[in-house]
């Protein structure tokens, strides 16, 4: 069963998203980004959905971190975000994003549909 780390630091998203995903795939969760930073590298997840908005490090900031890691740096990150103006998605890719769903998930496919995108891709 594919791995894939939440990080989230509202309660009610992170359930959210545990109940859309945890017939599918095994969970685990970071509250924080600092919790993410701690914790990503005892169990190395095949996908992270990362917050934009963070206490102790936002999600920019985690990412960077993950992408200098030897062991997680190939790991597709899907920012999870309330950030939905124009140019947004376009910003988050340039700060190397793999992909974008914008919260409130209104509609799980789009969520379904990223995370299969990127556990799905050609190695």
């Amino acid at each position: 069963m594919p791995k894939i780390a939440v990080v989230e630091d509202n309660p009610d998203n992170r359930l959210l998203v545990q109940a859309l995903l945890e017939d599918r795939y095994e969970i685990s969760e970071f509250e924080t980004g600092l919790e993410a930073v701690e914790g990503l590298g005892d169990d190395r997840p095949d996908l992270i959905l990362l917050d934009i908005s963070l206490p102790e490090m936002d999600g920019p900031e985690v990412l960077a971190w993950i992408r200098q890691q030897p062991d997680l740096k190939d790991i597709p990150v899907i920012a999870l975000t309330a950030h939905a103006m124009a140019g947004d998605r376009e910003s988050f890719m340039k700060q190397g994003f793999n992909d974008y769903v914008t919260k409130p998930i209104v509609d799980e496919d789009v969520l379904l549909e990223a995370i299969e995108r990127w556990l799905n891709r050609p190695s």
